[in-house]
């Protein structure tokens, strides 16, 4: 079976037009919802996008104290709030941390692939997955609220650097 290209960002990646990417794709839906990114939710948009690894609120606040806003928790709560009411980030669970969404403003089963050894956290969106989960519940009568998978592993970059390194 042929291996399918890795979801994980490869070195040499763009990450600025990454951002770039995503803050466009915000804006529009948010105009397509009548909705404002105000300039605080597009900052924390914008920080949470930073880098590819799930960020807690608390270091989204640290990191708006460093902008010289004067943010209070509640008002990162606030953006984040209305950021993943978008669909334009996710909630890692076991984290208790945000990504930004790879598919903003559409509904979808997410699944997360997060390496344990660098942190960074690779979305997928593998339809087929999410309507097997979808079938099996509703075989059991059961009403599916949220539909994020969270594996933690160890991803190809990292696994070839333990190797090389041994």
């Amino acid at each position: 079976m042929a291996r399918r290209p890795s979801p994980f960002p490869r070195s040499g990646h763009d990450h600025d037009r990454c951002v770039s990417a995503a803050l466009a794709a915000a804006e529009a839906v948010c105009e397509r919802r009548g909705e404002r990114l105000t300039p605080l939710r597009r900052r924390v948009l914008e920080l949470v996008w930073g880098s590819h690894k799930p960020v807690g609120a608390y270091a989204l606040l640290d990191r708006l104290r460093d902008d010289g806003r004067g943010a209070a928790p509640p008002t990162v709560y606030r953006g984040l709030e209305f950021l993943l009411a978008s669909g334009l980030i996710h909630r890692i669970e076991t984290l208790n941390a945000y990504v930004g969404c790879i598919h903003p403003g559409e509904t979808h089963v997410t699944q997360f692939l997060i390496c344990r050894t660098c942190g960074t956290a690779a979305e997928l969106d593998d339809r087929r997955l999410g309507e097997a989960i979808g079938r099996s519940a509703a075989d059991h009568g059961f009403s599916i609220v949220s539909r994020v998978i969270e594996l933690s592993g160890v991803c190809a970059r990292c696994q070839s650097r333990e190797g090389a390194a041994a």
